[in-house]
């Protein structure tokens, strides 16, 4: 196991993170922690954190905000669509209430899943880790690639998923469910039972269906990458998926996204 890198309660750090929390709490914000927090419970790899991951509902972000500005944080709204922040000095906060392609935004069903745990002395929610799972496949960028992160999460939590209800979560997207799916069994051998035979069983009836009907010229691999997918958009003229109506994005917000690349 690696050597956690976590905040250790009293330091400076953590004080930053049990007052904001405390003063959501206070406000009566519900929110989850998530991130590397939430992570590390789960699959019980720990790995530095140079910031929190809290998750709220999208009709909260405003709320959140503004009780955390109130407090005398440093508050922005970078990304409209899906992530909020709020930072003392180099130390930030990220307020999600979505995710980067806008497919995982969060629900009700997040909160009624969530798991307790003590986070920094404070009992607190954790994201389920099905919803963890369903937000991580996106993420395969050049820079930051998630799917270690799924397979871990599947390692350790895949025995007492609710398979089901992760199925119904990726909806039309599920071959990205199937691709990681397939890695895990590649990866961990030994745990190949892990997934119930169900659902894979499922999952590769559905590409035989899918075979059989016709394509469209819609590119998916935006939901992905927010990168790597620009050149079929902008160059093979490629509708992107992200977008109204086939996905949940505005082309304002889409903008927003691209052009922060440079600024990582």
């Amino acid at each position: 196991m690696d050597t956690s890198t976590l905040p250790v309660p009293g330091d400076l750090l953590s004080t930053f993170y049990t007052d904001a929390l405390g003063r959501l709490q206070s406000a009566g914000v519900p929110f989850l922690v998530g991130g590397t927090f939430a992570y590390s419970r789960y699959t019980g790899i720990d790995r530095e954190t140079k910031d929190l991951d809290i998750f709220v509902d999208p009709s909260q972000i405003a709320r959140a905000l503004a009780v955390l500005a109130e407090a005398g944080y440093r508050t922005t709204l970078p990304f409209p669509h899906w992530l909020g922040k709020a930072c003392l000095g180099a130390h930030c906060i990220d307020i999600v209430f979505s995710s980067g392609n806008s497919i995982s935004r969060v629900d009700d069903a997040w909160f009624a899943h969530a798991k307790e745990s003590d986070v920094l002395g404070m009992q607190l929610s954790l994201c389920p880790p099905e919803e963890m799972i369903w937000s991580k496949s996106f993420v395969q960028e050049r820079e930051r690639f998630d799917g270690a992160d799924v397979l871990h999460l599947v390692r350790a939590q895949g025995r007492t998923l609710d398979w089901d209800r992760l199925l119904r979560r990726f909806a039309e997207n599920w071959p990205v469910l199937l691709s990681h799916l397939v890695l895990f069994r590649f990866a961990y051998p030994d745990r190949r039972n892990d997934v119930p035979a169900r659902i894979l069983d499922e999952l590769l009836a559905r590409v035989q269906t899918q075979q059989a009907e016709p394509g469209n010229h819609l590119c998916r691999g935006t939901l992905l990458s927010r990168q790597q997918y620009l050149y079929d958009l902008d160059r093979l003229g490629y509708e992107d998926a992200r977008l109204l109506p086939n996905g949940n994005m505005t082309r304002t917000e889409a903008e927003i996204w691209t052009a922060a690349i440079e600024h990582r």
